[in-house]
């Protein structure tokens, strides 16, 4: 699927009181059950069916898992986010992790708050993350730009892609 061209209009996606807090993303827009919980701002995350704390990160996670479960037709079932792991007896967490139907993981998302630019760091820790699942697919995203390449195992190299991939595509 192309690399999103849209910009989000929190207006429709978010109450008025959390406007401010939130940037407008570059995905399209979505619905999402926000709250307030003892005086913290909330959304609802369901794939791990509770609410967590909205953060800048928070909501572009919750926006891509979107973008991908509506836009890349994703079952919302085969997908974690915050998946803790451990690497270099280090407790780590992959954003959004993508498993295919047998359930092995096949992308890892890395999310960044709007205001951080995507450098060698990020991709860098994406990398890194991936010594660990050994998925074929890797996504970068502020919300605002999204980057997406695949390892090339020929090459032993990670090639960029000019789209996300479909789920079809990436079971294939």
């Amino acid at each position: 699927m192309p690399l999103p061209e849209y910009r989000n209009d929190i207006s429709i996606t978010c109450p008025q009181k959390y406007k401010t807090k939130l940037k407008e993303l570059n995905l399209p827009a979505y619905s999402f059950r926000i709250a307030t919980q003892n005086g913290k701002e909330m959304i609802f995350d369901p794939m791990r069916r509770k609410y967590v704390r909205l953060t800048p990160e928070e909501w572009v996670r919750q926006n891509f898992v979107q973008y991908l479960v509506h836009e890349g037709k994703y079952p919302l079932g085969l997908i974690g986010t915050e998946v803790s792991f451990v690497f270099n007896r280090l407790k780590k967490r992959a954003d959004i992790l993508v498993h295919n139907r047998m359930g092995e993981p096949v992308m890892v998302v890395e999310c960044k708050s709007p205001d951080v630019r995507l450098d060698d760091e990020v991709f860098d820790q994406i990398a890194t993350y991936n010594l660990q699942f050994r998925v074929p697919y890797l996504v970068v995203t502020n919300g605002m730009v999204h980057y997406a390449c695949r390892f090339d195992t020929a090459e032993n190299k990670y090639k960029d892609l000019l789209a996300i991939p479909f789920y079809s595509e990436l079971i294939v």
